[in-house]
């Protein structure tokens, strides 16, 4: 039994934690480089290439560098009303606009010549390997699932709505996003 705790510990813990980022640049180009972000110094990074103005950091982190706190752990239906509740509380940067991304919106965060996690940290720092939620629902005969990207290696996937744990173990968190233009 105590090593089964130990196991499950493990596993929750790893899929929480600062990877050890891996790139390739030899061998595939930046999908997302620095260039196409403007850290906006206000705890938001603007995309120039699609508009979409993101929180820098997950929520429950904090910071600069987003290097307080860690990402909170969030059910579907909670990552829903997240917004709702940093809207009400004032917003982030003056914005009271602020919405959970489409799957599509989380995709174009991945940086695709990195891994673990699949991000790029000058821009979104202290990223840590996990899920995050989108507001896309699964498609049909799914409908108790929603889209996910996993940060590990920057892949969509599904999981159930009533859960905060994604298939693979780890914590299903929340990066909001707002219309930039």
């Amino acid at each position: 039994m105590r090593i089964f705790f130990l196991m499950l510990c493990c596993v929750f813990s790893a899929a929480t934690v600062h990877g050890e980022q891996t790139c390739k640049p030899d061998v595939i180009q930046a999908s997302t480089p620095d260039s196409q972000f403007i850290d906006n110094r206000d705890g938001t990074v603007t995309d120039f290439k699609t508009g979409l103005m993101w929180k820098k950091c997950l929520e429950g982190v904090a910071g600069d560098n987003c290097e307080n706190g860690s990402p909170g752990s969030f059910t579907w239906q909670q990552a829903l009303q997240r917004p709702g509740a940093v809207n009400i509380g004032g917003g982030v940067a003056g914005y009271t606009d602020w919405r959970l991304p489409n799957v599509k919106e989380l995709l174009s965060l991945v940086e695709e010549q990195c891994y673990n996690p699949a991000i790029n940290l000058n821009r979104f720092p202290n990223t840590l390997i996990v899920s995050v939620w989108s507001a896309s629902p699964c498609y049909e005969g799914y409908p108790a699932y929603s889209w996910t990207v996993s940060f590990l290696e920057g892949k969509a996937g599904n999981n159930k709505r009533n859960v905060n744990i994604s298939s693979s173990g780890g914590s299903i968190a929340v990066r909001l996003v707002r219309d930039g233009r």
